[in-house]
């Protein structure tokens, strides 16, 4: 639960200094947001697809406008580098223009076939829908969200990361300037007990959530008491399988600028990458030599081969101690883990030797952690795959391509690559399977997780 002791704030990760704090919402004010969330959906669900997708056009374009200032915002809320930012920023644009394309196809009524009447499956909104929404991409979340539930047509409450209040803040302000209706787009600085209630109220039809399997837990339980649907991705260990490498110089540095990125704090990260024996050993080699050749640098003035501070100094000192137990598990640390100065700067690590069935096996490292491990087959790469908790993304290389997809198809994965780290699109879904959570995001299958898909018939 968050506390009075732990209010939203921006607490610079470089340095651990708070330099602004926000109160939460009182009940009284959420009671009002909740009543204006409402309201405007009933004349929201109303507005054409095209007056809708006039909106989220405007958003894409003031998103692009402000990029400058939104990328420094969250630079300082939660550490990104710039440069990030503004990828970040270009994911988001891409959203909102797709769905603001997209949206009156995707949610277009569809004949069904059947004789002796008229049937119809439509795609109806839902309401009020609640976003419980993490810090590693404080804009691109919220638009995964954001943008394919308000073009069906439903109003969305907001409530970001305690460590994200101004980049939470900048969203709300840019629907408001985009030209939306108030309430359909609110941002609350509101307690987990408070979103609780708002998962419990009758006006709210629905929750996604992206964040901890332990937050995932405790929303899904509130949405099945209260009978709401619930989209839920819970983060994974990703398996990334290397079956063979020509260059294993330029394998390594494929895995390991998918593993640095965003600081290693991505759902989709190579958290367990899975590598042949014949070309381990110089793999690992390549591994340590390319985390020892990064520096800390400065995410306000990012540059090549640097490393920057994770979200917070909390997240910092709980991944030392993760790779701590890793290491007392048996676990051989080559390099790096270790925090430097007073901020959340975590030097960049590589640890072999993980025992498969260990408690730190089945964690997610969420940071610059490079876990390799060593098989011999393809059988025993498989397996070791699809041995996890978790079942969100992945891939697998290897220079004959009908050998990577037989391995690929066969692992348990909600997202599954062959020869590329992790494709990227706004047309394309995002979402996994097992602990990794459950609906899907983005892409055609991203406006069908709120609506009601109702069968529409009339008889002839």
């Amino acid at each position: 639960m968050v506390g009075m002791s732990d209010p939203y704030r921006v607490q610079n990760p470089v340095n651990n200094q708070v330099i602004e704090t926000f109160d939460f919402i009182s009940d009284e004010e959420l009671e009002k947001a909740l009543a204006a969330a409402d309201d405007a959906f009933r004349q929201w669900r109303t507005a054409s697809y095209e007056d809708r997708a006039t909106v989220l056009r405007k958003v894409a374009s003031l998103f692009d406008a402000k990029r400058d200032q939104l990328a420094a915002i969250i630079t300082e809320e939660m550490g990104k580098p710039l440069d990030q930012g503004q990828a970040e920023l270009d994911d988001v644009v891409d959203i909102f223009t797709y769905y603001a394309d997209h949206g009156a196809e995707l949610g277009a009524d569809e004949p069904l076939e059947h004789e002796g009447g008229r049937a119809v499956l439509r795609r109806v909104p839902l309401g009020v829908i609640v976003g419980v929404m993490p810090w590693n991409f404080p804009y691109y979340q919220v638009a995964r969200f954001a943008a394919p539930a308000i073009m069906a047509g439903n109003t969305v409450m907001v409530k970001h990361a305690e460590i994200c209040p101004r980049s939470s803040q900048a969203i709300q302000e840019i629907f408001a300037e985009a030209g939306a209706p108030d309430g359909v787009f609110t941002n609350i600085y509101a307690t987990h007990d408070q979103v609780a209630s708002l998962i419990a109220d009758k006006r709210v039809q629905g929750v996604s959530l992206t964040g901890s399997e332990r937050a995932g837990r405790a929303i899904a339980s509130a949405a099945g008491q209260n009978l709401k649907k619930a989209v839920l991705e819970l983060g994974g260990t990703d398996a990334y399988v290397v079956l063979d490498a020509e260059d294993i110089d330029a394998a390594a540095k494929t895995a390991w600028k998918k593993r640095i990125s965003n600081t290693g704090q991505a759902c989709t990260s190579n958290k367990r990458i899975i590598v042949m024996e014949d070309i381990y050993d110089d793999f690992v080699a390549a591994m340590v030599r390319i985390a020892e050749g990064f520096t800390q640098g400065d995410p306000a003035n990012p540059g090549k081969g640097e490393y920057y501070p994770l979200s917070s100094r909390d997240a910092a000192e709980k991944l030392v101690q993760q790779v701590k137990l890793a290491v007392d598990a048996g676990a051989t640390l080559h390099t790096g883990g270790e925090l430097t100065g007073e901020g959340a700067y975590f030097t960049p690590a590589v640890i072999t030797g993980i025992p498969v069935g260990s408690d730190s096996y089945y964690e997610e490292f969420f940071g610059p952690v490079a876990e390799i491990y060593k098989v011999s087959s393809d059988e025993e790469a498989i397996e070791l795959a699809n041995d996890s908790n978790h079942g969100l993304g992945g891939a697998v290389f290897s220079s004959d391509i009908p050998r990577a997809e037989r391995v690929a198809s066969r692992i348990e994965t909600g997202m599954i690559h062959v020869n590329i780290p992790q494709a990227g699109g706004a047309e394309l879904p995002f979402g996994g399977v097992k602990n990794s959570g459950f609906g899907r995001e983005l892409g055609p299958l991203g406006m069908d997780e709120f609506v009601n898909k109702q069968r529409y018939y009339v008889a002839e």
